[in-house]
């Protein structure tokens, strides 16, 4: 899901500094107090990404369909249910939690934008599944970021050029053996 860009708050880390300038700085918002991340490996997947953007993305029929995710920085949330509901209500006036929303950035002012995650949701289904929640928790990761480049998944065709974006960008980030391990305690 799209929306507007809420305001920045919390605990954030920034990841990033002193690197190439064609790394990107990710900051990093672990709302989730039962969730344990490495916010170090988060930033590699966005920069892995980011390198690997005209591969993963790979323009259909019309060239200025899809683009690299606009320059500057990114946040990256991982909420609860319960916070992510209250975006989504706020943002796009549905109470209902979801898994992600993404929140396009004002790159003149240095901000590609925020994606902000459910882990609730990403172990609910992975359980319900019977899949890795490390790798569902990336892979709303990499749907936020695609979303950011232009991405959509509304009508049919959309989802399916959506789908087979996420498998290119996770089949990378398997083969680097980069899905970040995220822990969700009781």
């Amino acid at each position: 899901m799209q929306g507007p860009g809420p305001g920045k708050a919390g605990n954030h880390s920034e990841t990033g500094k002193g690197s190439p300038a064609s790394r990107r700085l990710v900051r990093v918002h672990n709302g989730h107090t039962r969730l344990r991340l490495d916010r170090r490996a988060l930033a590699s997947v966005i920069h892995l990404l980011d390198a690997n953007a005209p591969g993963i993305l790979h323009p259909g029929p019309s060239p200025d369909a899809f683009h690299p995710v606009p320059p500057g920085e990114l946040s990256l949330a991982f909420l609860t249910d319960s916070a992510m509901a209250r975006l989504h209500a706020s943002f796009l006036g549905d109470p209902s939690p979801t898994d992600v929303i993404t929140f396009e950035g004002t790159p003149k002012l240095g901000q590609a934008g925020e994606i902000c995650v459910s882990a609730d949701t990403a172990l609910a289904f992975a359980t319900g599944r019977g899949r890795d929640f490390s790798e569902e928790l990336t892979l709303y990761v990499v749907h936020g970021w695609l979303h950011l480049a232009g991405h959509d998944d509304r009508s049919p065709a959309d989802k399916k050029r959506m789908r087979a974006a996420e498998a290119r960008s996770l089949a990378l980030l398997r083969t680097r053996g980069m899905i970040p391990e995220f822990v969700l305690t009781r």
